[in-house]
């Protein structure tokens, strides 16, 4: 894998298609629903899909593509190249507020991350990172998270969903107990931009109960090149072909973290 060659194509396709984007935010939207009446996705997710599906195949014909959209393989397993694509992550914000949302490409191989692109559109900022070489925004190197500073001092990015009685996956008296030990919490209703904020350290932590590959693929190179921890809420690896829970967060707060405040439900 010529690591410097695929992020150099990268990079400038995630730039080209949030132009892109920010060129046609105010046209009007084609809106669908998926598996539930607030799981929304519009002609310009399906679009720029389409651009980068058409740009790596053209460019990288071994390559396999894992994709929110449809216009990628049928993927069983992670062999060789595969390119993890959300073409717009944060999409009810993206309708509602055209405000933060993202792409967001992980490159793997052999199932290990080796590159990950998070482009902040409507802010011009790309967060990048290749396995081994750090992590950096708008090509300046991010520093490594601190590993002294407590929970008690730390903001975590947290969905109020996990606070509620009702929901099916997490315990929320531990979740609520888990916000009453931070300073605060935030939610920004993008996975990519939550981790790239804490990959910033705009953030220090972020749990949550329901993502899917490519909610993660870049934004858990991008956290790890900083040196955070990225598992799921009960501190297993990550399964990158499956919906999971997950927990990112500095490494020193992410034990403290799991062990006493995630208990998901059987």
């Amino acid at each position: 894998m010529d690591t410097k060659q695929i992020l150099q194509y990268a990079r400038s396709w995630v730039l080209e298609a949030g132009e892109e984007i920010r060129t046609n935010i105010n046209e009007p939207l084609q809106i669908d629903t998926k598996s539930t009446p607030d799981d929304l996705v519009t002609r310009m997710d399906q679009q720029t899909e389409k651009f980068f599906a058409d740009k790596i195949r053209n460019q990288f014909p071994d390559h396999r593509i894992f994709s929110e959209e449809g216009m990628g393989d049928d993927i069983s397993d992670l062999e060789g190249v595969v390119w993890i694509v959300d073409p717009i992550d944060g999409t009810m914000n993206f309708v509602h507020q055209q405000r933060n949302f993202a792409i967001s490409i992980g490159v793997y191989e052999d199932g290990t991350g080796e590159i990950g692109l998070i482009y902040d559109v409507m802010n011009d900022v790309l967060y990048s990172a290749v396995k081994g070489e750090g992590a950096y925004k708008n090509g300046n190197r991010l520093p490594l998270l601190s590993t002294t500073e407590p929970l008690k001092r730390s903001i975590f990015s947290l969905n109020t969903t996990w606070l509620l009685e009702e929901n099916r996956l997490v315990e929320a008296s531990g979740m609520r107990e888990l916000v009453k030990s931070l300073r605060s919490t935030r939610s920004y209703g993008s996975a990519a931009l939550e981790f790239a904020f804490l990959a910033e350290g705009v953030l220090d932590g972020y749990v949550t109960m329901s993502l899917m590959p490519w909610d993660i693929a870049a934004g858990k190179v991008l956290v790890e090149e900083v040196g955070g921890v990225v598992t799921t809420g009960d501190n297993r690896p990550l399964s990158m072909m499956d919906r999971t829970s997950v927990c990112a967060a500095r490494e020193n707060i992410h034990g403290e973290t799991v062990e006493n405040y995630i208990n998901l439900k059987k």
